[in-house]
């Protein structure tokens, strides 16, 4: 008989993470007309709400439930087909949570609150000891056992995950206060002039959109939130500024569980709420060594994997050469004649001969007409680009044709260029 102490069961184990992924990311602009944000491509093959969930499932989390609402259809596809591997006499689920009123036959989810209020039997039937509560829509990696691990450590009725952002970053967070033992001694959600940190004033704690609770005291406090007409139902704005007010709520700092590679110099975390910033942390991805680290095997990123055959790369002569340079090219990809210069290209697009590409994101099945110049781009999916269309060098002539950021990205999808017919 071995005289060492068994190992403790990994507070994941015991966990159930509660996906937040209903959001629509009107910032997104078009991008957004006919998905939510969570459902939005990234990084070649991959979905948003995919890092969320492949770090649930990398921290050992085995139960799972994802809320979802606006315009969910491709969210819930991309759910059934690339999340479907869960098995319930392993002791796993897996849990797709369309608003559907299943409390109230008015409303469907009124915040993020009443999301995880609505399905509490739910949440009951599955008895976690902890509620990993996540917004669906950011891109990181972070091993959430830890966060767990000091949640229990402390005591505390939740844990919040934060991160040192610029004050004027700050504006769109939920930013905290903290003691010298990491207690959040104020929270306030998305202040017009957020606090500083006392060391230094130029930066501000920012909540993540992260939390942790015993499933138990976050069932309590939802209930007592629900029946609260004056709340909005939101976790930011009611149910955290509550429950640092009246029982005990502790700061996660995310460096501490940021899952880093030994080619990732930074804790790396990104809102790609905007078109600048979702064509910016795209195009990332082609630098030599990116912030983010997706060849990781020993955190990869989970996601739908389509069965599609290799890129292939044609034609060898001067002007009409299949090339990519320092450039992401996904599977089922065809680089007829063209060349891509630092340039994302998802499954299935198509380049056809003397077409051009500087700084272009491409979304899926993205076919690329001859002679066709695009620079600074992002490209919905199944859009036909017609022969030589030039984009990316005359800012008015974008602007009248499609949207055009106050950084220079011009967002193309086909309804815009079928008004141009």
């Amino acid at each position: 008989m071995s005289d060492r102490a068994p190992a403790a069961t990994p507070l994941a184990r015991t966990a159930m993470a509660f996906v937040l992924a209903g959001g629509r990311g009107s910032r997104l602009m078009e991008l957004t007309d006919r998905r939510a944000k969570p459902a939005v491509f990234f990084g070649g093959k991959s979905r948003i709400v995919d890092f969320a969930l492949s770090n649930a499932i990398n921290s050992g989390i085995r139960r799972v439930a994802v809320a979802t609402q606006y315009k969910a259809h491709s969210l819930i596809r991309h759910l059934q087909r690339g999340w479907n591997f869960f098995r319930y006499e392993r002791n796993e689920s897996f849990d797709i949570l369309p608003a559907s009123q299943r409390v109230s036959e008015q409303n469907w989810y009124l915040g993020t609150a009443d999301a995880v209020f609505q399905n509490i039997d739910i949440i009951e039937d599955l008895a976690p000891r902890h509620i990993v509560l996540l917004a669906g829509d950011h891109i990181y990696k972070m091993d959430y056992e830890r966060m767990l691990a000091q949640h229990v450590e402390m005591g505390a009725d939740v844990t919040v995950s934060c991160m040192v952002v610029p004050r004027e970053e700050a504006k769109g967070f939920g930013v905290m206060a903290v003691d010298e033992r990491s207690w959040i001694t104020d929270f306030v959600e998305k202040p017009a002039e957020p606090p500083g940190l006392p060391d230094r004033p130029d930066v501000s704690l920012a909540s993540m959109g992260i939390y942790v609770f015993d499933t138990r005291f976050l069932i309590d406090q939802l209930r007592r939130d629900a029946a609260d007409e004056a709340s909005t139902h939101d976790f930011g704005k009611d149910i955290i500024p509550y429950i640092v007010a009246h029982g005990r709520a502790a700061a996660h700092r995310y460096e501490l569980s940021c899952v880093r590679s030994s080619h990732e110099s930074t804790p790396y975390w990104r809102d790609v709420g905007t078109i600048d910033a979702y064509w910016e942390a795209n195009i990332d991805l082609t630098d030599i060594v990116p912030p983010l680290d997706l060849y990781d095997q020993a955190w990869p990123i989970w996601t739908y994997g389509e069965v599609t055959p290799p890129a292939k790369f044609v034609h060898d002569e001067a002007g009409r050469r299949g090339e990519a340079i320092s450039s992401l090219v996904s599977g089922g990809c065809i680089i007829s004649g063209a060349a891509a210069r630092r340039s994302l290209l998802f499954t299935g697009v198509h380049l056809h001969s003397y077409a051009k590409l500087e700084g272009a994101v491409l979304l899926p099945s993205v076919d690329v007409g001859q002679g066709a110049r695009l620079t600074k781009v992002v490209v919905d999916r199944g859009v036909r680009i017609p022969a030589g269309m030039v984009v990316g060098e005359d800012p008015v002539e974008d602007a009248r044709r499609f949207r055009l950021t106050e950084k220079g990205v011009c967002l193309i999808t086909q309804p815009m260029l079928d008004q141009l017919a």
